[in-house]
């Protein structure tokens, strides 16, 4: 009961039930507690500008986490934890409200980082068995990229409450996130100040050093010539939509029927601005609209329409995982004007999002059903009253997830594509010469800039 205390004590005097509910989850709490102990300490005697600190790194950042981790929303209750209640092993630490607001703004990002690919790492190995390798067996590794903007922070923050409601200051950036489908978990993550920065700025960045062969989805918010071109050169896979009023020139049908067009095109019909490699489009007329894909997966049977289809919603996954981190993690509820602060927050609400992530993921593979089959929501709100009744909460929710409809029907939308009969596509002459000298129009990558 000595967790509850301390729960009840920062949280502001909540009522019981709101404390059992917002109650640490255990599992999540007791894997952080043991990653961050694995990590190097702080070297004894280490030398930092300016006074001794009082607060130990690790200290802090576990004591960041625990208060994300109970969904509170201020500074203060990570400086109640320090001060008064005391956190793990670490003792109470005499400090007033303002050295803990000094310590974060001076503290960096670079421990909560380092923290965030180190657990990382160890949810990889331990959901090595519960990865769906069946999707896209060829591809390496299966990404996708996506941004989304931070929500807008309310005023209550004191160097926000005069500011006008339509003001650029009240939105607290944007997060790039690297999806890894098959695993469910973030494979990499960046914070931009910048709200209306273009996504294609840290495209670059955001796929570097992936595996040779790997699978990469991205939105029109990425599509640009030079971009896909790279792709291909760095040896990725890559698919899109197809911009509209792209032009392009058709090089080869594979096949075409009143439904469906697969063929091979070079990109760009203007020797202005032209790609340097050709792709596959694939267009589906499906009822009265009209679907186009393009791809540097040139081999029709390797990828079919219905492949392409299906692969290209699973973009949702993104979506799902930053609902889990805006919605269900608060990091709408930001708990200061200050970026360092902020990213912070941000690195902190990541590290929990990995973890639970991985239970989703370790659930679904244990109950032997699709992850979008287990619902998110439901563990998340859960799960604190499982570990408070002292059960293993992958156990809990495997052995009681039917019966109480925390695994139900998958509410994913199923996508159909016609079916194109392999023996009716016609091969690639053997001598179709697959690249070109590519030119690239001068276009801008900055704020809100839309054009590639």
């Amino acid at each position: 009961m000595e967790t509850q205390t301390k729960t009840e004590m920062i949280g502001g005097g909540s009522a019981l039930a709101e404390g059992r509910r917002k109650e640490l989850v255990r599992d999540v709490e007791g894997f952080l507690r043991a990653a961050i102990e694995r990590l190097e300490p702080e070297p004894v005697g280490a030398r930092h500008v300016g006074r001794p600190r009082i607060i130990p790194a690790m200290c802090l950042w576990s004591g960041l986490l625990v208060c994300v981790l109970h969904g509170f929303d201020s500074q203060l209750a990570l400086w109640r934890l320090i001060s008064s209640c005391g956190l793990w092993s670490y003792p109470r630490i005499g400090v007033s409200d303002q050295a803990v607001y000094k310590r974060l703004a001076q503290g960096g990002t670079q421990e909560l980082e380092r923290l965030f690919h180190w657990i990382s790492a160890l949810l990889r190995e331990r959901l090595t068995p519960h990865s769906d390798n069946r999707l896209v067996s060829w591809a390496a590794e299966v990404f996708v990229l996506d941004a989304t903007t931070l929500d807008r922070v309310a005023r209550k923050l004191p160097a926000l409450r005069d500011v006008a409601v339509g003001d650029s200051r009240l939105l607290p950036g944007k997060l790039a996130g690297l999806f890894d489908i098959r695993r469910q978990q973030w494979w990499r993550v960046r914070y931009i100040e910048d709200p209306n920065e273009n996504d294609k700025v840290v495209a670059a960045e955001m796929v570097a050093a992936l595996s040779s062969g790997s699978l990469i989805l991205a939105d029109l918010g990425y599509f640009a010539f030079a971009w896909f071109d790279a792709l291909t050169d760095q040896g990725y896979y890559w698919l899109s939509r197809l911009r509209n009023k792209t032009s392009y020139q058709v090089a080869h049908v594979f096949y075409q029927d009143n439904h469906v067009l697969d063929a091979l095109v070079w990109l760009g019909a203007h020797r202005s601005d032209r790609a340097a490699h050709a792709v596959r489009l694939v267009k589906l007329q499906m009822g009265d609209k009209t679907y186009q894909y393009i791809t540097n997966v040139v081999d029709p049977l390797r990828l079919t329409p219905l492949d392409i289809v299906q692969l290209y919603g699973r973009r949702w996954d993104i979506e799902m995982a930053f609902n889990l981190v805006k919605t269900h993690l608060h990091l709408h509820l930001l708990w200061s004007s200050k970026t360092t602060v902020i990213v912070q927050q941000v690195w902190a609400v990541m590290i929990i999002a990995q973890i639970l992530q991985a239970l989703h993921m370790e659930i679904a593979g244990r109950a032997g059903v699709d992850p979008a089959e287990v619902s998110m929501a439901l563990m998340v709100k859960y799960l604190p009253y499982s570990a408070y009744l002292g059960h293993d909460p992958v156990t809990f929710f495997v052995e009681n997830g039917r019966a109480a409809h925390f695994i139900r029907p998958s509410r994913r939308i199923q996508r159909y594509a016609p079916t194109v009969p392999p023996d009716q596509i016609t091969p690639l002459p053997p001598d179709f010469t697959l690249s070109r000298t590519p030119r690239y129009a001068e276009r801008k990558c900055g704020r809100g800039d839309e054009r590639h």
